[in-house]
């Protein structure tokens, strides 16, 4: 997969907008006793799956995986991506395995029929390898139309973005506001998040990466950095969840039963 280009012209920018508006499902956080956190990986190169996954266990807490299955064993500028023993060792350590679309289309751009398939054989591949259907989504490159969205809304109990901001009640689960810890200033940014959802009340933060290692590509982030930001949050008394747990919570929904 190759670095994405936006779509910069007047109808991509008004799109963009108008997607915003339609088709929300808002969020209700009251009564929270400590903000919530969610760490995230999209596309999960197999370094998020290995270096990325050791760090979450060592502090004894869970992160949310948006799979591409089509993306499977190639190689990127993030790195390999994850296999299907990856992904099945992923779900067995508790993690979230959720949804990315099958070969990571861009959602904003694609026709709604195609969009539709997509998700199916995302779902069908994770199901052919033991693996439940993923229950919440992320939008490849962050972008959704109005009528994605709407395909969307009752497939996933939550679908992440990537514009910053935090979820409080109102908030819109179909399009959630998420932070990268990418680039040279990836952390320093999370650390400054994480001070603002501690001060917001009922506040949920989802922050998301790439790849982990030492030298990350420019949408990743360093184990060590990491390794920071994890400690940190729980210094400062977060409750770690995964992104199907926070939007179950937001929702008043039940926890899911382990599969």
């Amino acid at each position: 997969m190759e670095p994405y280009s936006a779509d910069r012209s007047l109808y991509g920018k008004l799109r963009r907008r108008v997607a915003r508006l339609v088709t929300q499902k808002p969020a209700t956080l009251s009564d929270l006793r400590r903000p919530l956190l969610t760490l995230s990986f999209d596309d999960a190169p197999v370094s998020a799956a290995r270096e990325g996954a050791a760090i979450l266990e060592k502090h004894g807490v869970h992160g949310t995986y948006f799979i591409s299955t089509g993306l499977s064993g190639q190689d990127s500028h993030l790195g390999e991506y994850t296999s299907a023993d990856d992904i099945k060792a992923l779900h067995a350590a508790g993690h979230e395995i959720a949804c990315h679309t099958h070969t990571h289309i861009d959602c904003g751009r694609a026709l709604v029929r195609d969009i539709a398939q997509e998700l199916q054989r995302n779902h069908d591949a994770l199901r052919l390898i033991g693996l439940p259907s993923p229950r919440t989504f992320a939008y490849p490159y962050g972008d959704v139309s109005p009528a994605a969205k709407g395909l969307l809304h009752d497939r996933y109990l939550a679908s992440r973005a990537l514009h910053h901001g935090l979820i409080t009640t109102g908030s819109d689960l179909n399009q959630a506001p998420a932070v990268g810890i990418e680039g040279s200033c990836g952390e320093q940014t999370a650390m400054t998040w994480l001070d603002k959802a501690a001060k917001t009340r009922d506040a949920w933060l989802i922050l998301y990466t790439h790849d982990v290692r030492e030298s990350p590509s420019d949408w990743g982030c360093t184990p060590a950095a990491l390794d920071r930001i994890i400690d940190q949050a729980r210094t400062m008394g977060f409750e770690i969840v995964t992104f199907e747990a926070g939007a179950r919570r937001a929702q008043g929904l039940p926890l899911a039963r382990a599969a």
